[in-house]
């Protein structure tokens, strides 16, 4: 079984939020998916995503690929850690 950390849409027409969740890559992109693994509003001001990193490494250290989008999250999370503003 393939994984990927990816996207998946929530929310409503006009008001779109994602999750950042761990799926099997056969499965549809709202579908089933194996693990939460945070959320991401592109709405919001400020801070608008939240990710569990931990999990994430655990994922991709069993070979999980990520999306362009879920790097671009983690770059963003890594950055604020430096800065010391927690995401």
């Amino acid at each position: 079984m393939a994984v990927k950390v990816r996207l998946t849409r929530t929310g409503g027409k006009n008001d779109i939020c994602y999750r950042v969740v761990a799926a099997d890559t056969r499965s549809p992109r709202d579908g089933r998916f194996l693990e939460i693994l945070g959320w991401y509003d592109p709405k919001r001001e400020g801070i608008n995503f939240q990710l569990k990193q931990e999990r994430i490494d655990y994922w991709k250290s069993k070979g999980a690929l990520l999306t362009d989008t879920v790097k671009s999250l983690i770059r963003k999370a890594n950055r604020a850690a430096k800065q010391g503003n927690p995401v």
